[in-house]
């Protein structure tokens, strides 16, 4: 993308791994109050060079790979910290199960901690600003919306872009004269404008676009970026108020791909079977507890909205007081159970939903289906909502794994059309890596209980 570094993570990665290094280092010299000879070091390399491939795993779960936006700098610093305790809590459950290295190192894992902490934070959100490999390029935005302010922000305020938008000029200001195309073009030449970013489906802008055209003839070093890939690049979403018919058209493949969907498929079963297994071991507990307490069903049996919007049938463990309300949150008759409560801090009421996906029409990772009242109501509220039932609906998916405020209990239309934005990501870029992608980001999800 334009406007940041295309090895943006793999500068990341070969950074932490040379912080990871420079960090033992210094632990060592730290830990013997000397500087730390060759056999010393090769000693501690060896064993903590498996732990770093593994820390880097831990990282990218984390999201410590995510685009470095500027929501995403203000949580770094509690994000490196609650990982690196998990990679310290990895590295001595691996040095005292595996002793074949010979060392336990108790003392250095603590000071390891604490230094490799502060080398990630210091290259992260120091060091980053004075590592620029050329100066800001001045851009032109041309274009207006929510949306439009958001990338002004965005990319004026972080310094890993090399864009800097010097002028926004809105559409309504523009009409088609002489003198207007005359002054556009002086004040680019003038102002060193280097990049246009242009929202090219605006349809007061249609007019203008030929100028653009003759000023790209006329300038060899000039760039052209349509506002609508700058912004997916950046957010990893697909902004709303940008879609057309011609947007679907022209990204979103609505033919069978036989390939990665067989791929797809046997993941999913081969998958669901290895968590279905624990299922099995869990089936007498949870159901027990589940008849302890009000000796109701075990099952609560849901109609969804599934592929192609056709109805879907999916059984979790009971959590509520009713088995299945359709979806009608909120009336007094209808509770949370004190076991249904920990069964969604847990996510285990969500086991059994395994066996959905080997039944086939619903998938490990998808776009979550939502009820078929919710579905009218989004569907009447915000355009081209349908095109996520363009492909398989999934336990998790891009959606669960960035959108933070989902919209758990009612019809919240101002969430679902974020929540969307993110869904029609993953209809337009679903691929095998983007699947491994978040399945392994979906750990994260569990493990922080994000959205129970």
């Amino acid at each position: 993308m334009i406007a940041a570094p295309k090895n943006e993570r793999v500068l990341l990665v070969l950074g932490d791994l040379l912080i990871f290094l420079l960090a033992l280092w210094i632990t060592l010299a730290i830990r013997h109050f000397s500087i730390p000879d060759f056999d010393r070091l090769l000693d501690h390399l060896i064993p903590f060079s498996y732990l770093f491939v593994v820390w880097g795993v831990i990282f990218f779960i984390a999201g410590l790979y995510d685009q470095h936006t500027i929501f995403f700098k203000r949580r770094l610093p509690g994000l490196i910290v609650r990982t690196q305790l998990v990679n310290v809590l990895i590295a001595a459950l691996f040095f005292f199960s595996i002793p074949y290295f010979g060392i336990t190192p108790k003392t250095t894992l603590l000071i390891y901690l604490v230094v490799s902490s502060l080398g990630i934070l210091l290259r992260r959100l120091v060091l980053v600003r004075y590592v620029q490999l050329r100066a800001p390029r001045n851009a032109l935005l041309i274009g207006s919306g929510e949306e439009m302010q958001e990338l002004i922000t965005e990319v004026n305020a972080n310094t890993r872009y090399d864009l800097y938008f010097s002028h926004h000029i809105q559409p309504r200001d523009i009409e088609q004269t002489d003198a207007l195309r005359m002054q556009i073009r002086t004040f680019i030449e003038q102002e060193h404008i280097e990049v246009i970013v242009v929202d090219t489906r605006d349809e007061q802008l249609q007019e203008f676009l030929p100028l653009i055209y003759e000023l790209v003839l006329q300038k060899k070093t000039f760039s052209v970026v349509d506002s609508a890939r700058m912004y997916e690049s950046i957010f990893n979403r697909i902004p709303l108020s940008m879609l057309n018919h011609r947007w679907f058209l022209e990204h979103v493949q609505t033919e069978r791909r036989f390939v990665y969907d067989g791929m797809h498929r046997v993941i999913d079963i081969v998958l669901a079977i290895i968590l279905g297994i624990p299922t099995l071991g869990i089936f007498p507990f949870v159901a027990l507890a589940i008849k302890l307490e009000d000796g109701g069903p075990l099952f609560s049996f849901q109609t969804r909205v599934g592929r192609y919007a056709q109805p879907l049938r999916l059984v979790k463990f009971r959590t509520m007081t009713v088995a299945d309300d359709g979806g009608k949150w909120g009336s007094v008759e209808n509770k949370v159970t004190r076991v249904g409560a920990w069964l969604r801090r847990t996510r285990l009421d969500e086991l059994p939903q395994v066996w959905n996906v080997l039944r086939g029409g619903y998938s490990l990772i998808g776009p979550r289906p939502e009820f078929p009242d919710a579905v009218d109501a989004y569907a009447r509220e915000i355009p081209y909502y349908h095109a996520r039932h363009l492909i398989t609906p999934g336990l998790s998916g891009w959606a669960q794994i960035y959108h933070e405020e989902h919209p758990h209990h009612g019809v919240d239309i101002a969430e679902t059309r974020n929540k969307l934005s993110y869904d029609l990501y993953y209809v337009k870029n679903r691929s095998v890596v983007l699947d491994i992608t978040i399945a392994l980001k979906t750990i994260r999800t569990l493990i922080s209980r994000t959205g129970s």
